[in-house]
């Protein structure tokens, strides 16, 4: 353990973020009791635990509470010196207007580009490259669900032994294809990020779709003509572009075992494909990368994330891709965003996005203000403003050169805004559908959240949180509040992780133990 680390454990240590901030947040494990001396001579008035805010200077009712150099809410009430600063006594301050922001005004000095680095991939038809060699079924619809789930079980059990080159079978379930108004313009949301998930880089171009046949949303009209990779006979789509379909209501099933075998038929032909193919040295360059954060904390913003920021303009250097997401988490950054944008017309596609999610919770009756969590507060966050700031240093400091609606397809390299709402779930999926091939998660109160389609990659914020889940948490952010290491350090830990991961020669724990959490397409179309 070294002095720091040691020292955190024994005397009051508190984190600023800004030479402008007046107040700090607590670091030490358990808290600290009222009483307690800080360095600076602060006394605390009363109790103040780990993560949360103290009073650096008497606030005055209606004064400006500041972390990470701005506003992140107005004191209620006289608030004195050494107090403990949490949501209770914070008025927050209203959303940050979309007009007259600034378009592409940061113009940070080009980073050197980052050469040499590598991983074990497979390189599929259409040009993408996948870190995992899979064989994902689609559903037209929930109905298919039970079949197709007793038919995967059957396919791992009996067929996926034969195939010892294939990571895995996995059923893509959702709760999507009827009692939906399917022609309805927003009905296109929920529809190709089915159509998008289906061709993720971790399924090798393997199309396979089990439809029940009644349903609204049919298989021509998921995978139109076009929307596949015309291929050759080694090629992962069949040949034309078509993907192979079981129909349960065919009238060539005579029973539940029947539909059952004939998933399995096909299932079987898919496997073989998959099989045939090895792993290949490719540059670095052709990682997609999701960063995400959930069941955050005020440390998510101290630690992890800026970790993961800092192996985010690595990844960029490296000529990878890297998206980041959740709109309720970034809205209140927008300007930060905005100036960071290539051009103006990147940075107008974000204004369009923040105004079109504004609108979705205007209609539902919601605000912003539904975000902060329970498990949030008591980490530290008092509300969205202060998440939002601590969420948004994840992707790190490059350009942001691209932006995507929910369900789009990733087209462009660097840095990307991958607008999603701020639902782990709704988030992981959309960027499953974007193509992403290696998933990063940040979490401070921690979350046993994993997927099916693509590594997971844990990183906690906080030491306590890494020994007591050691084995779900693959990489300690915590050791840069305790001093044993520092943010460019933990970043590159993660980077070279991340390549070993990509390259099969090692697994997250949410792969080893399997923690699979279902999709969940965002359909803002109405029910019928």
């Amino acid at each position: 353990m070294t002095d720091r680390a040691e020292s955190m454990r024994t005397q009051p240590l508190t984190i600023r973020m800004h030479g402008d901030d007046n107040v700090a947040i607590v670091a030490n494990e358990g808290g600290l009791p009222a009483g307690t001396v800080l360095p600076e001579g602060l006394v605390l008035k009363e109790r103040v635990p780990q993560g949360h805010k103290v009073a650096l200077v008497d606030l005055p009712r209606g004064q400006a509470v500041l972390r990470y150099g701005v506003p992140i809410g107005y004191a209620l009430e006289d608030i004195a010196s050494g107090r403990w600063v949490h949501e209770r006594l914070l008025d927050m301050p209203g959303a940050r207007g979309l007009d007259d922001l600034p378009l592409a005004t940061a113009k940070a000095a080009p980073l050197p580009p980052l050469e040499g680095y590598t991983f074990e991939g497979y390189r599929n038809p259409d040009g993408s490259v996948g870190t995992r060699n899979i064989l994902a079924i689609t559903q037209t619809v929930q109905c298919v669900a039970g079949v197709t789930e007793f038919a995967v079980q059957r396919i791992k059990t009996e067929l996926l032994p034969r195939f010892p080159n294939v990571d895995d079978v996995v059923a893509l379930e959702h709760g999507y294809g009827c009692g939906v108004a399917i022609d309805v313009p927003d009905a296109i949301v929920p529809i190709r990020t089915l159509r998008n998930i289906s061709l993720n880089p971790n399924f090798g171009g393997e199309v396979m779709m089990v439809s029940l046949g009644c349903e609204k949303l049919q298989p021509e009209r998921l995978m139109p003509p076009g929307s596949l990779p015309v291929v050759g006979q080694r090629g992962g789509a069949e040949e034309g572009g078509k993907p192979s379909v079981v129909c349960l209501q065919d009238d060539s099933h005579t029973g539940f075992m029947s539909m059952v075998a004939s998933i399995m038929r096909q299932a079987e032909t898919h496997l073989a494909r998959l099989n045939a193919r090895r792993r290949e040295t490719v540059p670095a360059s052709e990682l997609v990368v999701g960063v995400q954060c959930g069941g955050s904390d005020a440390f998510s913003g101290v630690t992890a994330n800026p970790a993961v920021g800092f192996c985010t303009d690595l990844l960029v250097r490296a000529g990878a891709s890297v998206m980041f997401s959740e709109v309720t988490e970034v809205r209140d950054g927008i300007a930060q965003l905005t100036a960071r944008a290539t051009t103006p017309e990147v940075a107008q596609a974000m204004i369009r996005e923040m105004a079109w999610y504004d609108a979705y919770l205007k209609r539902g009756g919601a605000d912003r203000s539904a975000n902060t969590t329970p498990g949030n507060k008591k980490g530290g966050l008092s509300n969205i403003v202060e998440k939002a700031m601590g969420s948004i240093v994840k992707s790190g400091s490059s350009p942001i050169s691209g932006v995507l609606s929910p369900g789009e397809k990733l087209k462009t390299r660097g840095l990307t805004y991958a607008a999603t709402p701020a639902s782990d779930f709704i988030c992981g999926t959309l960027q499953l559908a974007a193509g992403m091939n290696l998933h990063v998660f940040t979490t401070g109160r921690g979350t046993p959240y994993g997927l099916a389609a693509v590594p997971v990659i844990k990183v906690a914020t906080r030491s306590d949180l890494a020994r007591r889940w050691h084995d779900l948490m693959d990489v300690n952010a915590g050791t840069i509040a305790d001093g044993s290491a520092s943010i460019e350090e933990v970043g590159w830990e993660l980077f070279r992780f991340m390549l070993d991961v990509a390259s099969g020669r090692k697994k997250t724990w949410a792969e080893q133990w399997k923690l699979h959490n279902a999709l969940v397409l965002f359909n803002p179309a109405p029910v019928t």
